[in-house]
This record gives C-alpha cells, sequence and structure tokens, in this order.
C-alpha cells in the first residue's frame, strides 16, 4: 500500500509517497520561510498564493523521486487542519481532486497527529504504548497520552505562547531573524551552560506550559532594564535552557505519571539539539524522535498516519472541509 501525504497548513507545501506507513518513497517539501522572513513571520495570504504555485510542481517530482505513477498510489492522505484556512484550502482540493479522478479513498489527518507519526517512518523500533508524546512547534505544546493507533488523550498544553512561537519573539527581539528556533539554536550551540539563570514557569497545572514570562524577562534583560545586558549569545542560550528545562521536566513527569513505555519527541522544536539530547539523557524510558527533516512539517508524516487510518477504515467523502482550530484529545481524533 503506498498512500499519497499532503501537507499545506502553515508555510510548507509538502508533497509524499511512503509505502506501508513505514517506508519513504519521496518527500518533498517547498519552504517559504525566505518569504516570510522579511515580514518576521508567516502571512497567511502571501503562504496561500505560494502554495497554489507549488503544489504540483510538488507532486510531480514526488511522483518522479519514487518512480511511481498515480496508478500505484493506494489512498491520498491530507492535512485538513489545525492551521491556516487559505492554505489548509489548497491541500485539501488537491487531495480531492486526486482522489475524485482515479476513485481513490480521502484518508482526513490531523495536522498534530501527524507529526505523532513521523516517529514511525524509517526502520527503527516503533513507540511502545502507552506512549507519551510531546508535541512542539510554533502554534503548539501538547502533552499527550498515547495509548494506541489513534487513541490519545490531552494531558497538557501551553497557557499562552506555544514554544516555538516563544523562540521565534525572542529571536526578533534579538535581531536573528526568522524562523528563530534554529536561529538561537545555531547562536547557543557549543556555548557552556549560561551563567544567567532564567526562570521556569511551575503552573497549578502539572502538565502545562508558560512561556509568555519567559519572553517579556528577555526582553526587559536585552533591553538594559535590569542593568548591563549580557552578550546576545549568552541570553540566547539561557533562554534555550529554560524552555528545554521546562519541556523535559514536564514530560517526564507525564510519563512517570501514566506508566509511559515510550516517549515521542515531535514536531518543528523537536529539531532543537539541545531538547533532543536532554530528553534522551534524563529519560528512563526509549525516546523515540524522528530526524530533524521530519520534525518540521512534510508530507511523509501524513502518509504515515493516513495509512493507519485508512487501516482503521477512517475515510472522508469528497464533501470533506478544513478544520483550522482542530485540537488533539480526547480518546480519537476524528473529523
Amino acid at each position: 500500500m503506498i498512500v499519497l501525504g499532503v501537507e499545506t497548513s502553515c508555510d510548507e507545501t509538502a508533497v509524499a509517497l511512503v509505502q506501508e506507513g513505514r517506508r519513504i518513497l519521496s518527500n518533498v517539501v517547498s519552504s517559504q520561510a525566505e518569504l516570510h522572513a522579511r515580514y518576521g513571520g508567516v502571512v497567511p495570504e502571501v503562504a496561500s498564493r505560494r502554495h497554489l504555485e507549488a503544489i504540483i510542481p510538488a507532486w510531480d517530482e514526488a511522483l518522479e523521486r519514487a518512480a511511481c505513477t498515480l496508478g500505484d498510489v493506494g489512498a491520498i492522505a491530507v492535512t485538513c487542519g489545525p492551521g491556516l484556512s487559505g492554505a489548509l484550502l489548497v491541500g485539501l482540493n488537491f487531495a480531492k481532486a486526486l482522489a475524485y479522478s482515479r476513485s481513490l479513498p480521502l484518508v482526513p489527518v490531523n495536522h498534530l497527529e501527524g507529526h505523532v507519526y513521523a516517529a514511525w517512518l524509517g526502520d527503527g523500533p516503533e513507540p511502545a504504548f502507552p506512549a507519551i508524546a510531546l508535541i512542539v512547534s510554533g502554534g503548539h505544546s501538547d502533552v499527550v497520552l498515547m495509548t494506541g493507533h489513534g487513541r490519545y488523550r490531552r494531558l497538557g498544553e501551553t497557557a499562552d505562547d506555544a514554544a516555538g512561537e516563544a523562540f521565534d519573539k525572542v529571536a526578533r527581539v534579538l535581531g536573528l531573524g526568522f524562523p528563530g528556533g534554529p536561529a538561537i539554536d545555531r547562536l547557543s550551540a557549543g556555548r557552556p551552560a549560561a551563567r544567567l539563570r532564567l526562570p521556569r514557569a511551575r503552573l497549578e497545572q502539572p502538565y502545562d506550559f508558560s512561556f509568555s514570562g519567559l519572553k517579556t524577562r528577555v526582553q526587559r534583560i536585552a533591553r538594559g532594564e535590569e542593568g548591563n545586558p549580557p552578550d546576545k549569545a549568552e541570553l540566547a542560550a539561557a533562554f534555550q535552557e529554560s524552555v528545554v528545562d521546562s519541556l523535559v521536566v514536564t514530560t517526564l513527569q507525564a510519563a512517570g505519571d501514566h506508566e509511559a513505555r515510550s516517549i515521542i519527541l515531535c514536531g518543528g522544536v523537536a529539531a532543537n539539539t539541545l531538547l533532543r539530547a536532554s530528553l534522551a539523557e534524563r529519560s528512563p524510558v526509549p525516546v523515540v524522535t524522528p530526524a530533524p527533516a521530519l520534525c518540521t512539517d512534510n508530507g511523509a508524516m501524513i502518509a504515515a498516519c493516513g495509512y493507519q487510518r485508512l487501516l482503521a477504515g477512517e475515510t472522508g467523502a469528497l464533501s470533506l472541509d478544513i478544520d483550522p482550530g482542530l485540537r488533539i484529545g480526547g480518546d480519537a481524533v476524528a473529523f
């Protein structure tokens, strides 16, 4: 079974072909990072228009790389939410057209669930259930208990900024450009532990996060409101250490409380080198983390998730619509 995955939830136009939910035949990602860098963030209407221009070339390239035709494809999986409305519509309508043209099953995929299934791509061991999934990206910071395929319970989330959003905002304060996560990671690489220790928010809900106060503290320090500010690299490293420590401590607590047999680290922020190393070093159970290229938005993760949804008999009609505010949680993810 070959599943074609389509992902256009934000600023990456991505198409991939994945066999049996694990083997990547092709994974084409057309990034808009350079386009949006001049604005300091993603502009929804600009993103939608670029998706329209990039979706057909990405599809053609994905088929060519996989040495496949549409006749080899058994199903079409597509992100339906959460994400930017206009961007989601481009991918969904493209997927509908392909499914209609060959009478193929159309499989709706939750973008966040797609990030989780990036952990199944490749030849490594599969995550063991129950698993704790830490989904960290520009728009989400969720701690999710996964008891089986398609079975989730959201344990915690961010009370304000998501981790990736905080990275972007702090990078803007420090003049590092967009996207902020990779810039801060590069600037902090190889540095000893920061002498400056920034706060870690502790909330009443034990699995929730808060990064807005940390962001404000960095702004005050950078502006010299608390004395002579440290150099930019030290402030960036201290910020990164605070975010990573909060994410790791909370995730390990959730894993212990729910007797998890594995931890899944996924989402764009999961490409952060300090987060990957810290969680792997401190976790008493195996941590499954996709390759950095599979942490950011891509079509392969959508195809992998779509494959499991297809096995469960969950397909969508051509009347399927987007759900920009879709979340992950409850006993199942449904459309």
